[in-house]
């Protein structure tokens, strides 16, 4: 992978001519495509797709770790500022790092002599720009699309903002055309990226299969302002032959050796460790999920504590049960001001018996981290040789997905190959399995043994999670809540379109929070190039022009989110 990253590197620096340090002009983003007049396709989309994940290395601390997270409860961390420094990398890579490839591939196929012969590689471009432009959009509301790359191509550096409602119409055409490219069996001769597509090595139906999970993403997104579009979406997935994806082969995977996410030094606790809220390790606790140990490292009540409880005749907190099988895992307020008492022992120790400092031996940490390896193979300079592993779009995502929109009654006359309780129970299994596998190729803490499937069978047969007929919408939600723990984004949005995990909950309560949550980044200012545009879609949205303060950022709301519950108040 880095000898290749070099070629298309090299490649792609000639080609591109980027101007990185400015986001502002889209006369800097879009420069002239000749220097290279025939670039390998091969390395083009490779660029693209590596790109598309490793672009994110600032997003997992800056974004995902110390804010995205911490608003979904999956962690809780010492709050920092929200900055344009420190968020929202995702728009300028889009238009810097991704889209210009892709459109240079379909611009090259375009001039081929026998470009029919193309067609499969140009339609794959598409599905890329819409998987990455749903996450810009996630955030930023109205983006420019259907004009975007122009300047490389027209000298227009003055592209309109898309608004979302036609993002989504957009993206849904150009997905279902290249579905229909793509599983087009009756094109002969097709050309392919063969190992230069690093995600499927040209397995177009593996791309239709992520095309088609791609749309009910979409389909998720749009239900709170469209009900029968989502309904639409549904019916043309599940009655299409191929369907989304359905097994873990299918998913889209990106695995590296040399892709250090959080520096060389592996440091995930950059500024602040994150620590499990105490929400999700409570329910992780209460059902035994496999997964605690592979999300959350032990604290140091294992071993011999209780018999050196017991020399010193010492208690524990009132927070910590002594009785718990699963004592080792203990989490925090989600919100550190709610209970200070609780939260103190997240900065220090809790100490009993000899007070010495050296003492190491009745000097407890009781909080649980994130499993730093977990996330980072290269943790604290680790010398293990651990890899990074992310799953872009999961299995359990697609057929969790797909649980939610039989429950609620979408898949009425169509043959949804399986109830509700099918792809609820494959989509857990796999998120198991998947979050299993992720922490193997870290040579972090797994969480399967040797009896893996009966440990699965076991887990979704456990009352607190197998559909009861009472709470089985809210179930399938908290399972994709926590099948989410490695994709901030999608945990984001879920947490936001829904309102679960709910406040009122009996069965999986949101903590108290009390801090103000944005709904939204923010496009500043572009310059004078492009600003009548930008004034235009931020005066449509609502939007402040340039705020960047939390209490305007968590009132306006993005278009698809407007008629979404608040945080906690789920439906």
């Amino acid at each position: 992978m880095k000898k290749l990253s070099v070629i298309y590197t090299v490649l792609l620096g000639s080609l591109l001519s980027l101007n990185l340090s400015c986001t502002k002009n889209f006369g800097d983003i879009n420069t002239d495509p000749g220097v290279v007049p025939n670039p390998d396709l091969k390395f083009l989309l490779s660029y693209a797709e590596d790109k598309m994940v490793t672009y994110r290395g600032t997003e997992w601390v800056w974004e995902d770790m110390e804010q995205l997270f911490r608003y979904t409860q999956h962690m809780t961390a010492s709050p920092f500022e929200v900055s344009g420094n420190n968020v929202n990398t995702r728009y300028r890579n889009y238009y810097l790092q991704i889209l210009p490839n892709l459109f240079e591939i379909r611009r090259q196929i375009d001039m081929k002599p026998d470009k029919e012969k193309y067609q499969k590689m140009a339609a794959v471009t598409y599905v890329l720009q819409a998987l990455n432009g749903i996450r810009v959009t996630d955030m930023n509301g109205s983006i420019p699309y259907s004009q975007a790359v122009q300047g490389r191509y027209e000298s227009d550096f003055s592209p309109a903002y898309d608004n979302q409602q036609s993002l989504f119409d957009t993206w849904l055409a150009e997905l279902n055309n290249a579905i229909s490219v793509l599983s087009n069996g009756s094109l002969e001769n097709q050309e392919s990226y063969f190992n230069g597509d690093i995600f499927y090595k040209s397995d177009w139906t593996k791309w239709v299969k992520l095309a088609n999970t791609i749309k009910l993403r979409i389909a998720a997104r749009l239900e709170n302002q469209d009900a029968s579009k989502t309904a639409a979406i549904f019916k043309e997935v599940m009655q299409d032959n191929i369907g989304p994806i359905d097994n873990d082969d299918a998913q889209l995977s990106y695995q590296s050796k040399d892709y250090l996410p959080f520096g060389t030094s592996g440091d995930i606790n950059y500024r602040s460790p994150r620590y499990g809220s105490t929400s999700i390790v409570s329910f992780m606790k209460k059902t035994n999920d496999p997964r605690i140990g592979i999300y959350f490292s032990k604290n140091d009540l294992v071993g011999s504590f209780a018999d050196s409880l017991s020399k010193y005749s010492a208690s524990l907190p009132s927070f910590i049960n002594p009785a718990d099988p699963l004592i080792a895992f203990q989490g925090a307020p989600a919100d550190w001001n709610v209970d200070p008492a609780v939260t103190a022992f997240i900065a220090n120790q809790f100490v009993f018996g000899n007070n010495d400092p050296g003492n190491s031996q009745n000097r407890y940490f009781l909080i649980s981290p994130v499993n730093r390896l977990f996330f980072s193979p290269k943790y604290n300079n680790s010398a293990a040789e651990g890899e990074f592993r992310d799953v872009v779009v999961t299995n359990a995502e697609s057929c969790l997905l797909v649980a939610e929109f039989i429950q609620k009654g979408y898949g009425s006359g169509i043959d949804t190959r399986g109830t509700a309780e099918d792809w609820y129970n494959k989509g857990i299994a796999s998120s198991i399995k998947t979050m299993n596998d992720i922490a193997k190729a870290a040579k972090s803490t797994e969480g399967l043994g040797s009896n893996a499937d009966g440990q699965i069978n076991d887990f979704l047969d456990d009352a607190n999670v197998k559909l009861n007929g009472v709470n089985d919408l809210e179930r399938i939600y908290i399972q994709q809540y926590l099948n989410f723990f490695r994709n901030a984004n999608e945990a984001f949005v879920l947490v936001r379109r829904t309102g679960y995990p709910k406040k009122t909950s009996t069965y999986y309560a949101r903590e108290v929070f009390n801090a103000d949550i944005p709904r939204r980044w923010w496009l500043t200012d572009p310059g004078e190039v492009n600003r009548a545009n930008w004034r235009t879609a931020m005066t449509d949205q609502g939007f402040t022009e340039n705020a960047q303060d939390i209490p305007t950022l968590s009132t306006q709301w993005i278009w698809y989110d407007k008629n979404a519950p608040a945080f906690g108040e789920g439906n």
